[in-house]
């Protein structure tokens, strides 16, 4: 009945709607109520999806939220990874200086070790020169003194050969003195002759010359001695040639060893 009577025509009626500004007729007024539900409901299903959206769209913001911090955890711990490795090339070179540094602190021992050892050999060898330097000398000063005794020796030897000459030539002037004191002139003039001759020979020898200038000194006061005593120089001829014979005899025996 109440579609009936919607279905059919009614009258127009005019109520009093403040809401309406215009008067409807009565069966589109009930459409209207009827469709206002889902009017409704449509617009909660509007709402409902766009809440839905809303919900998806901040999901996705949730996410990239998510991934943003992951990927910013991701370079933090990069960042991280990238600094313990610099740490750790740090702390690598650190050590490889300290080894360098013992290295060369070995280095500089050894050749300073290798330095006193070369110091303390010449220094060795300083000494070991020294000592030779000083036998050398000991050695050249014991060759000098040979050699002076040497010369000594020889020196005496020629003393001892001239005084046993100007022995013979006193005793062969005491004798022809004895035999032949006329003749004495003439045997000093020999004598003078000869000492001028041995001079003549020996002027390179200027200590030999003096000595027979002294020689001959001796051999005038001898022959003025002689002039005084002959008796007491007789028997000192013969003292004195046995005397000569045995210098004489010693002299040929210190000349056979020289040699």
């Amino acid at each position: 009945m109440l579609l009936l009577q919607l279905l059919l025509p009614l009258p127009p009626v005019s109520l009093p709607l403040p809401l309406l500004p215009v008067s409807l007729p009565l069966p589109l007024l009930l459409l209207l109520l009827l469709l206002l539900p889902l009017l409704l409901l449509l617009l909660l299903l509007l709402l409902l999806l766009l809440l839905l959206l809303l919900l998806i769209l901040l999901l996705l913001l949730l996410l990239l939220l998510l991934l943003l911090l992951l990927l910013l955890l991701l370079l933090l711990l990069l960042l991280l990874l990238l600094q313990l490795l610099l740490l750790l090339q740090l702390l690598l070179q650190l050590l490889l200086l300290l080894l360098l540094l013992l290295l060369i602190l070995l280095l500089l021992l050894q050749l300073l070790l290798l330095l006193l050892l070369l110091l303390l050999l010449l220094l060795l060898l300083l000494l070991l020169l020294l000592l030779l330097l000083l036998l050398l000398l000991l050695l050249l000063l014991l060759l000098l003194l040979q050699l002076l005794l040497l010369l000594l020796l020889l020196l005496l030897h020629l003393l001892l050969l001239l005084l046993l000459l100007l022995l013979l030539l006193l005793l062969l002037l005491l004798l022809l003195l004895l035999l032949l004191l006329l003749l004495l002139l003439l045997l000093l003039l020999l004598l003078m002759l000869l000492l001028l001759f041995l001079l003549v020979l020996l002027l390179l020898q200027q200590l030999l010359i003096l000595l027979l200038l002294l020689l001959m000194l001796l051999l005038l006061l001898l022959l003025l001695l002689l002039l005084l005593q002959l008796q007491i120089l007789l028997l000192l001829l013969l003292v004195l040639l046995l005397l000569l014979l045995l210098l004489l005899l010693l002299l040929l025996l210190d000349a056979a060893n020289f040699t």
